[in-house]
């Protein structure tokens, strides 16, 4: 049975709750419309987070960004978006979502938004 795209983030506990460390994703196929044009935008999407009590599980993390992909959203809202639903989900001690987005119209953007800010 296919998967398909889903909001819905898992969160599973983390094994190592007492220990500060680093996780690091990182999917280089995130893509979602342009608002103005509803042209495709493409992005890197790298998240680092020091997890607390829970961790994403991944397959969710994956089903929850290709959930964008027929969305409509500025670069900005996306970044800060995806860093709210995981914050919500897992309570990270601390947490960084980056996007890079490929060139359009002659311009790379890179938006990057923390926990704490």
């Amino acid at each position: 049975m296919p998967s398909t795209p889903s909001k819905d983030l898992v969160a599973v506990d983390n094994p190592h709750p007492g220990r500060d460390y680093d996780v690091q994703c990182e999917s280089p196929e995130f893509t979602c419309l342009c608002p103005m044009t509803g042209q495709p935008d493409f992005a890197d999407v790298i998240i680092t987070y020091v997890p607390d009590a829970k961790l994403v599980e991944l397959k969710s993390l994956k089903l929850y960004l290709w959930s964008y992909r027929d969305e409509g959203a500025f670069h900005e809202d996306v970044t800060n978006r995806i860093l709210d639903d995981l914050l919500a989900a897992i309570a990270p001690r601390r947490m960084t979502v980056q996007t890079r987005w490929k060139v359009r119209g002659g311009i790379t953007t890179i938006v990057t938004a923390s926990h704490p800010g």
